[in-house]
């Protein structure tokens, strides 16, 4: 296994308790399906926040959220898909998910 360093997020989460889960999101999901040239990058982290603001995944925003940044979206822009999608998702969703994107983007750019 790989260093600490060079490790995936999956490696690091969940590495040899779960290894097959692992080998599905680095290869088939952020080897094939990120790495696909019909969407960015940016375009896919933003759709990937929106679906995890609608459902709630507060747990998953705390690696995608930073990784939109990363992937030029811009705080403002998270911010204003979560005011968008308050009126077609929940209140209780997009106040969850605003409250998890101030603790990771507060000081962001």
């Amino acid at each position: 296994m790989s260093t600490n360093d060079t490790q995936t997020a999956a490696q690091k989460a969940i590495g040899g308790f779960a290894p097959r889960l692992v080998d599905y999101t680095d290869r088939v999901l952020f080897g094939e399906v990120w790495e696909g040239e019909q969407l960015s990058k940016r375009d896919r982290s933003l759709i990937t926040c929106a679906a995890l603001i609608a459902t709630g995944k507060t747990e998953q925003m705390t690696y995608h959220f930073p990784k939109a940044i990363e992937n030029g979206v811009t705080k403002d822009e998270i911010i204003e898909t979560i005011t968008h999608l308050a009126f077609y998702v929940g209140w209780p969703a997009a106040m969850s998910a605003i409250g998890k994107a101030k603790e990771l983007l507060g000081d962001a750019e």
